[in-house]
């Protein structure tokens, strides 16, 4: 049997992630690979740290790039951060506030579900009665854009609850860096994660993260070692610190990292506020073209993500035979629905370089084609 070199077909990715990946970020991707301790190398990683604290808004020094997607950028902060019988507040109103839950109770920990509605973000009010109801909770987590449904928390609110109980905050921003006005330092958040596939138009596979220094003294004061070996924070900060010789931890993905500098260093260029601006922008442009097509919306309009736009699918429309016909007609790949939504809505989205004048026209003309 032979094997011929893998060529995949040209997509436009408006799904929930991955995105539309920059030809500037994917031409990165083929430098040359050096050593991931070759002094240009850790130049380049210097650079990696910077601009993702200009991304994430913050001088933390502990900000850095966990070499695993965004799944392992969660579990980054929770397995550093929590030690097993610690309570732990975890807002769910979508799939990936689950996903919190689950990491809190398979690392021991006591999690305190607060409940809110598929579609809506998370009640401020319910979080202040946890709070309340539970004063030895040590930490406070929910998502700040929920992927599943496309719902925006009020993220800055939340951790001034948090900081209000002496609660450290865990804050998901997997959907919302480069998408959306995200603040680190301004909004006291302890511990965030995102991923380098959506709104930073990078390669899957990276995970920038960054702990508050009050985040980086509860993990140095820990009672009980990290149970993951390759996410222990501990052992990773000799080799993001900066200072004096880098010790050696695992080999960092080289070429992935060389993509997403370039992708930082385009939203640098850019401008973070207005890649905030553009993605509110393209957002209206969609928007004004799907009411049109007669789709509605999951969230209101005051709670809905710019960048991750969750429909309803009609009535008598056949989800899978939709979001075939548009891959296969116009090359263009939407996302189907997940948990509650799953046969319910689309999930189009507008991240990083997707978000373009041409990529809404193609979707929408797309989308009037194939429902007519």
């Amino acid at each position: 049997m032979s094997f011929k070199p893998f060529n995949p077909p040209s997509r436009t990715l408006m799904g929930p992630g991955p995105s539309d990946v920059h030809p500037q970020v994917l031409q990165a991707l083929g430098k040359p690979t050096v050593g991931h301790l070759d002094p240009s190398f850790i130049a380049m990683m210097d650079e990696v740290k910077a601009l993702l604290q200009y991304a994430f808004q913050t001088e933390n020094p502990f900000t850095i790039a966990v070499s695993a997607p965004g799944s392992a950028g969660m579990e980054t902060c929770f397995v550093n951060l929590m030690e097993p019988g610690e309570k732990v507040i975890v807002c769910r109103n979508g799939v990936f506030g689950e996903r919190m839950r689950q990491n809190v109770e398979r690392l021991g920990g006591e999690a305190v579900v607060v409940d809110d509605a598929w579609g809506t973000p998370v009640s401020l009010d319910k979080v202040e009665a946890a709070l309340k109801a539970h004063p030895d909770a040590r930490f406070l987590a929910f998502v700040h854009a929920e992927t599943s449904t496309g719902a925006l928390s009020d993220a800055k609110a939340l951790c001034a609850l948090a900081q209000a109980h002496d609660c450290l905050s865990i804050v998901d921003a997997v959907t919302s860096l480069g998408g959306v006005e995200l603040r680190v330092d301004e909004w006291g958040i302890d511990a965030i994660y995102s991923g380098s596939q959506k709104c930073l138009s990078c390669v899957p596979g990276i995970s920038p993260v960054s702990f508050s220094p009050r985040a980086v003294a509860k993990l140095e004061a820990r009672k009980t070692p990290v149970p993951s070996w390759f996410l222990d924070q501990t052992l990773v900060m000799g080799y993001w610190s900066g200072t004096g010789k880098r010790s050696y931890h695992h080999t960092a993905p080289v070429n992935s990292l060389y993509a997403l500098h370039e992708s930082l260093r385009l939203l640098h260029e850019e401008g973070l506020e207005n890649a905030w601006a553009r993605h509110a922008s393209m957002h209206q442009k969609l928007k004004a073209g799907l009411e049109k097509l007669g789709l509605s919306f999951v969230v209101e309009e005051a709670h809905r993500l710019p960048q991750l736009n969750a429909v309803y699918i009609p009535q008598g429309v056949n989800d899978a035979e939709v979001r075939s016909q548009l891959l296969n007609r116009f090359n263009l790949e939407i996302g189907a629905g997940l948990g509650d939504l799953a046969g319910k809505a689309w999930r189009i989205g507008l991240m990083g370089y997707a978000a373009r004048e041409e990529n809404v026209t193609l979707c929408l003309g797309a989308l009037e084609e194939v429902l007519s």
